[in-house]
């Protein structure tokens, strides 16, 4: 874990419960590892969502089979750490691209990009105009870091999750590990998601009430 300074004791202890939930057994058969044979592979952790790494996302043959339509790439660029692929890449297999320059560190400010890639996630699954809902890979340079934090956000907010519910049901499927700074800017994104329901269920009377008279 990173270091604790300046973190109240409240962080602190979400921190820990989440290292835990990383550790600890996640079905009767154990946490879900990936083999160093096959961390080329991608695993849908959620209905329509996969996780992968660099080597699944360049393989558009694998992505059309599994019936990939968008990609989202969390580690865009050319420095070390991250993955240099774009539109274009993607072109002649017409799949749609969002790429995200992050940074694997603690510091990153992982959570100015959760609205765009929330959208992105939830438009890629949408059936529109009577068509099949499409399928995602969310990728980073190993799919332990980036893309889930990413995954867990869109989790939060659309499906109501909590931090630690989203990565239970991610480890059943692949192994994460978010960085500290990434674990603590989805908890944020947590509470504000359970205060706008709070506010939400506080104004439905209220509104209620106005409507009667």
């Amino acid at each position: 874990m990173a270091a604790a300074s300046g973190l109240s004791e409240s962080q602190k202890q979400s921190l820990a419960r989440l290292y835990k939930v990383m550790a600890e057994p996640q079905t009767a058969g154990g946490r879900y590892e990936m083999p160093l044979s096959r961390r080329i592979e991608c695993d849908e952790v959620y209905p329509g969502i996969f996780l992968g790494d660099d080597s699944s996302a360049r393989k558009t043959e694998l992505l059309a089979r599994l019936g990939i339509t968008h990609v989202l790439n969390a580690a865009e660029g050319h420095d070390f750490g991250q993955v240099d692929t774009s539109q274009a890449y993607y072109r002649e297999s017409g799949i749609t691209y969002l790429g995200l320059p992050l940074m694997d560190l603690p510091s990153a400010n992982i959570s100015k990009f959760f609205d765009t890639a929330v959208k992105f996630i939830d438009n890629a699954l949408a059936s529109k105009d009577g068509y099949v809902a499409g399928k995602i890979l969310v990728h980073c340079l190993m799919g332990m870091s980036r893309s889930p934090t990413l995954v867990v956000a869109y989790l939060i907010s659309k499906k109501g999750m909590t931090t630690e519910e989203a990565m239970r049901l991610i480890l059943r499927r692949r192994e994460i590990r978010p960085n500290d700074g990434f674990l603590l800017q989805l908890l944020e994104l947590e509470d504000k998601a359970n205060s706008s329901k709070y506010t939400s269920r506080v104004l439905t009377p209220q509104s209620s009430k106005k409507k009667s008279k």
